[in-house]
């Protein structure tokens, strides 16, 4: 057995193996639908992964719950952490880990209870009194409400911040001017009503006086703000509002412009003759076969070469299709173990695929056409270097670089440059394609 087929039969029995041993914890519950519900009396032993118009959790999910609709309540437990994104997300439960949700409106009751962190972005987010977060508020939105008890920091960029609960921690606030008016209607105006009424919070930073930060206070603004006594336990450092320089880019001169160009002209060429050196020390007859391709079908080559650059793009998106789709069958059919293996395996192969994708266009595409051009010359001269192991790619891929780079002098309109590497990418490429067809011809295998 060959060296190759030894390594490929190690794989395919690691890769089965690991199927075999997958444990149940890897597994997850998958609903989706219009609407959505898990009653009070149900409990999910997985992740639970829901896709519907409207999401209402009253039961307990021992683990993580991956949600996305319209309307996303969370009034039961969550004994790991929640993944929300919808329209509005309402939190009256309990979530033992971490919240990260997005929405236009998040609201977060007076029985909310968070054992981690928080960290929320949208239009309006409103923590109600008597809900808490176990750990750090990590905020981002136009305006915030924030009325729970956090036990460690609070980190918020927004344009309206009103804290009137208590912060174990720091507050790192970053917002907008007290004395700034909003222009024209408020942007709820225009969003879908949502199921929450929203709260109108007042621009810049707001300390109630039952609000108690027992850390430090940071904020942003051009003025300082007056805070009710014993709210700050720690320091309070105001800092001012980033300033538009309103100063135009400096623009390179035509010597910087030069001299990037050799720099990077050179860089290229030792690279790619490095490689190239390297690839006929090790592998010379592959490089050999598709200089030989390239020479006796350049035409085909370059028909080829379009084809399948443009079937890389189509693959990749195959691939997310087929990854996804398996994914969800087998959630659904709550086999855990091999919708994560077929997971797995898509980003190994999206991984591999762009990574040899980027190799071929990049280097060995253009090293396969320097060989083969510095190859016709060589013969055309009737040089005896024609038939020498290195010289020909040596100095095909010169010439290739120095043309290339010549069209992509600054003084010259950049579109030229692109257009030739792109036609030498394609040949390169149809080279390849032709090279393995012939390959999976001899094997017997049917080929595009």
């Amino acid at each position: 057995m060959s060296k190759s087929r030894k390594l490929f039969t190690a794989v395919l029995l690691g890769s089965l193996m690991l199927m075999t041993v997958a444990t149940p914890a890897s597994a997850f519950d998958g609903r989706g639908g219009d609407k959505v519900t898990v009653p009070a009396s149900e409990v999910v032993d997985d992740d639970l992964y829901v896709g519907a118009n409207e999401f209402i959790l009253d039961g307990t999910v021992n683990g993580d719950v991956i949600s996305g609709g319209q309307i996303v309540t969370i009034n039961g437990t969550v004994n790991g952490n929640l993944l929300a994104a919808g329209q509005t997300i309402v939190v009256n439960g309990t979530v033992s880990g971490d919240i990260l949700a997005a929405g236009s409106v998040l609201f977060f009751g007076e029985r909310a209870n968070v054992g981690g962190d928080v960290i929320g972005a949208g239009y309006s987010l409103e923590f109600r009194s008597g809900s808490a977060i176990g750990r750090d508020a990590v905020l981002g939105a136009a305006q915030i409400l924030l009325a729970a008890d956090v036990g460690r920091n609070v980190k918020a960029g927004t344009g309206a911040l009103e804290i009137a609960g208590k912060v174990g921690g720091d507050v790192q606030a970053a917002i907008g001017e007290a004395n700034q008016v909003q222009a024209g209607p408020p942007p709820t105006v225009f969003m879908p009503q949502s199921t929450v009424p929203v709260p109108v919070v007042r621009q810049g930073l707001t300390l109630d006086p039952a609000a108690r930060i027992l850390g430090n206070l940071e904020y942003t603004q051009n003025s300082d703000l007056s805070f009710p006594a014993g709210v700050v336990q720690g320091k309070v450092t105001r800092l001012l509002q980033p300033q538009e320089t309103g100063k135009p880019e400096r623009v390179p001169t035509v010597g910087e412009k030069a001299g990037k160009w050799a720099l990077r002209s050179i860089r290229s060429l030792v690279t790619l003759i490095l490689l190239g050196l390297l690839f006929l020390w090790l592998v010379p007859g592959f490089l050999r076969a598709l200089a030989d391709h390239l020479r006796t079908k350049p035409w085909p080559s370059l028909g080829w070469g379009t084809v399948a650059y443009a079937g890389f793009f189509f693959l990749v998106l195959l691939i997310l299709f087929v990854t996804i789709l398996g994914a969800v069958v087998f959630g659904l059919f709550t086999l855990g173990g091999l919708s994560a293996t077929i997971v797995w395996v898509g980003i190994l192969a999206l991984f591999a695929l762009i990574l040899g994708f980027i190799l071929a266009t990049t280097f060995l595409a253009k090293i396969v056409f320097g060989m083969t051009l510095g190859k016709w010359i060589l013969a055309s001269a009737h040089s005896p270097l024609a038939e020498h192991r290195f010289w020909p790619m040596i100095i095909g891929v010169v010439i290739t670089v120095v043309v290339i780079a010549l069209f992509t002098f600054p003084l010259i309109p950049g579109f030229l440059g692109g257009l030739l590497n792109f036609a030498i990418i394609l040949f390169g490429l149809g080279a390849m394609w032709l090279w393995t067809r012939q390959a999976l011809q001899r094997k017997g295998v049917p080929a595009v």
